[in-house]
């Protein structure tokens, strides 16, 4: 019976372990020579197989109850290409954070005119500057810092800016 169990799961396309006889066919099942007689007993109902798939899901859905939580996400667990652990608009966000923070910081410092700020802004937005680095060798080269202006006491003992 065993070689029958293995042309019926080459004929029905699924797992020997997946196919039953009925006790009441067994006669009939040993007549059968072909792939098409054992479909066509298969079809009576004589020959039953399952065709349920048996992969339990318990461990993906406990796998992704956890990464809901927010574990299971570190570098390690990442797979693909160069922009799968630090997508294209994280990197974005990164440089335009570090970029406005240090135009920021200058204009707090009143070494940029607020037309100057508003300039470098515009060009940071649009992609201009590569890094922080880059806005400052662009300031040196545009001569774009503004130098605070010294103070000198007057005759009056009142301070003037020269």
């Amino acid at each position: 019976m065993n070689q029958k169990r293995l042309l019926a799961a080459k004929a029905l396309k699924t797992a020997s372990s997946k196919i039953r006889f009925l006790p009441s066919a067994l006669p009939e099942i040993q007549k059968a020579i072909t792939k098409s007689d054992i479909r066509g007993l298969a079809a009576v109902g004589k020959i039953l197989y399952d065709e349920t798939n048996a992969q339990s899901r318990g461990r993906a859905r406990q796998i992704q109850q956890q990464k809901r939580k927010g574990r299971q996400k570190g570098r390690g667990s990442k797979k693909g290409p160069q922009y799968s652990l630090v997508t294209r608009k994280e990197r974005w966000i990164n440089t335009i954070r570090a970029q406005r923070k240090f135009l920021f910081k200058l204009r707090e410092k009143s070494l940029l005119s607020p037309l100057n700020y508003r300039l470098l802004y515009v060009k940071s937005k649009g992609g201009y500057f590569r890094n922080v680095r880059h806005i400052k060798l662009y300031l040196t080269e545009q001569n774009l810092i503004q130098t605070k202006k010294a103070t000198m006491p007057t005759e009056s003992g009142k301070t003037m800016r020269t």
